[in-house]
């Protein structure tokens, strides 16, 4: 019976830090996404700052 607790208190434990992973995953996406924004948005502005 403990083992079998055991067991699954540790899937438990992969599901969460899987879960964990798939947020920061999520986040860091999110970041680059924002980051490509940014970039497009300053080659707009270099584009027309030169016209």
């Amino acid at each position: 019976m403990t083992t079998s607790f055991l067991s699954l208190t540790s899937c438990r434990d992969k599901n969460e830090s899987a879960s964990d992973k798939v947020e920061e995953a999520v986040e860091d996406t999110g970041d680059a996404i924002e980051e490509g924004v940014e970039e497009v948005e300053d080659e707009i502005d270099d584009a027309t700052d030169d016209n």
